[in-house]
């Protein structure tokens, strides 16, 4: 397995050549220095600067405003009195505007999909084919909701200012999830991307501009965690969401806590993709590879945990390496890759670090053979085998291509380990039987269940977990809850 081409391994007997299939850089104009997106232009920051990376290359794109205190307290002044306009209009003419978004973000998704992809480091068939699409998709679906909040059963006033803060590995797509049903609400945002991927959420301020979005309605923030910290304890701020790592969402409950916002959390995970004996084996092998290894496994809802029944875990397991073995990893932009880059050199290491830990713990570690690109930030396809509910790697988010694998005997056994574990985000069931598919959706503490599939996205359908993974809920219907009054309850 390398950049552009199948290796041999142990578990395959043939070998394909493939031809770079890369996508032009052109269409993408990266500009030297960025400002932050605030009143609806663009304007020089108070702080310092930061430089935004590849992944891939480890070449500087660009240099970043940092926004200090004082940029955090002018952008919430900003998003204040755009509120009084934005918060009065009918939802059928904010409604226009988020129709207007959408069809942008549609209009401009090979740009899209190309940045997202150099900044990321993600496939670029990723960005192309799952993010710019489902970013769209959510726009369309929250300006639909916008006259019609009445019906929705949260009430019809919004908020006020809502203060966002969203990871890097679903840089546009967070954005759309947390923007599409605060806007059609009624409410105006400041959003702040994370440090390593800015570049999506300040070309959605342009998309702003090119939709005549009212300005102040939507504001662009940029920096690091000081910069985020400082948006979150604002007190003008009516409405927190964040998505991101457990450690980071319990600071913030404890910073809002006894104050007037209202807060969503979206936090880690440790998903359990659960096999049945009679599941589909071939579909099932599918479903595995794209719960872990999609996105590098830079996902909160990752099937990182592959349970297996004990009387198909051998030939699951044998099915599986094989797979992998086809796994194409290397340049993102080269529309054959199927593994990108590590997000930073900071998340590499921890994956090093856990994989280690596997390892010296007495878990069987196999990757295919595989050639790292020699710039950039990459982690093979890894399994780990013989893995008990005792190792760090079945307990810990690693958030990377690495997959534990568990056995278990009867379905009770597969619920008991499916829910030892501080997460409840997702999880996934494969079996041919109806009736179990309904018993483990009911008796598993996941917020998404999914049957027969995974990590396939809607913006009809909510999306949340329990426990360690965070509350509330986004997307569907339930997703406007969080940016209403709900006064009419």
């Amino acid at each position: 397995m390398a950049a552009n081409k199948h290796s041999t391994s142990s578990t395959t007997q043939a070998r394909f050549d493939y031809a770079p299939a890369p996508e032009s850089r052109a269409i993408v104009d990266i500009k030297p220095s960025y400002g932050l997106f605030v009143g609806g232009e663009f304007v020089d920051g108070h702080g310092r600067s930061f430089k935004t990376i590849s992944p891939s290359t480890e070449e500087v794109l660009a240099e970043i405003a940092e926004a200090d205190e004082a940029d955090v307290d002018n952008a919430v002044k900003v998003a204040r009195r755009a509120f009084r306009t934005w918060g009065r209009m009918p939802g059928s003419e904010r409604a226009k505007y988020l129709y207007r978004i959408a069809r942008i973000i549609q209009e401009r998704g090979r740009e899209i999909a190309v940045l997202e992809s150099i900044d990321n480091g993600k496939p670029i068939k990723e960005t192309r084919d799952v993010d710019v699409p489902i970013a769209a998709a959510h726009f369309f679906y929250y300006a639909g909701w916008a006259d019609k909040l009445a019906y929705a059963g949260y009430g019809t006033t919004p908020l006020g200012v809502a203060g966002q803060v969203i990871p890097w590995n679903f840089p546009l797509l967070m954005l759309a999830w947390k923007i599409a049903p605060a806007l059609a609400c009624g409410n105006t945002v400041v959003l702040k991307p994370a440090e390593t991927t800015p570049l999506t959420a300040l070309l959605f301020a342009e998309i702003c501009q090119q939709a005549d979005l009212p300005a102040g309605v939507v504001n662009i923030i940029t920096g690091a965690g000081s910069t985020g910290q400082a948006l979150v304890a604002h007190p003008d701020v009516d409405k927190v969401a964040f998505t991101g790592s457990t450690a980071v969402g319990r600071a913030i409950a404890k910073s809002v806590a006894g104050s007037h916002k209202k807060v969503t959390l979206e936090l880690g995970g440790k998903a359990a993709n659960i096999v049945f004996d009679d599941a589909p084996i071939d579909q099932a092998i599918e479903g595995i590879v794209n719960g872990i290894f999609f996105n590098q496994g830079h996902v909160c809802c990752a099937g990182s945990r592959l349970l297996v029944q004990e009387s198909v875990a051998d030939e699951v397991l044998a099915r599986l390496k094989r797979r992998m073995a086809t796994l194409r990893l290397g340049d993102p932009l080269d529309k054959n890759t199927d593994i990108g880059a590590i997000n930073s050199a900071e998340q590499l290491d921890k994956i090093r670090e856990l994989s280690d830990i596997g390892e010296a713990e007495g878990a069987g570690r196999w990757s295919p053979p595989c050639e790292l690109p020699k710039h950039g930030f990459w982690f093979p396809p890894t399994v780990f085998t013989n893995v008990t509910q005792a190792h760090r790697i079945a307990r810990e988010e690693i958030f990377g291509p690495v997959l534990s694998v568990l056995t278990f005997r009867t379905p009770a056994e597969a619920v008991e380990k499916a829910n030892n574990t501080p997460y409840g985000l997702s999880a996934g069931v494969w079996t041919d039987k109806g009736s179990r598919i309904l018993h483990m959706a009911n008796k598993l503490k996941a917020g998404v269940v999914w049957a027969n599939t995974f990590n396939k996205f809607d913006p009809t359908s909510p999306f949340g977990g329990y426990k360690e993974s965070g509350y509330g809920r986004e997307g569907g219907r339930h997703g406007l809850a969080a940016y209403l009054k709900g006064e009419d309850l």
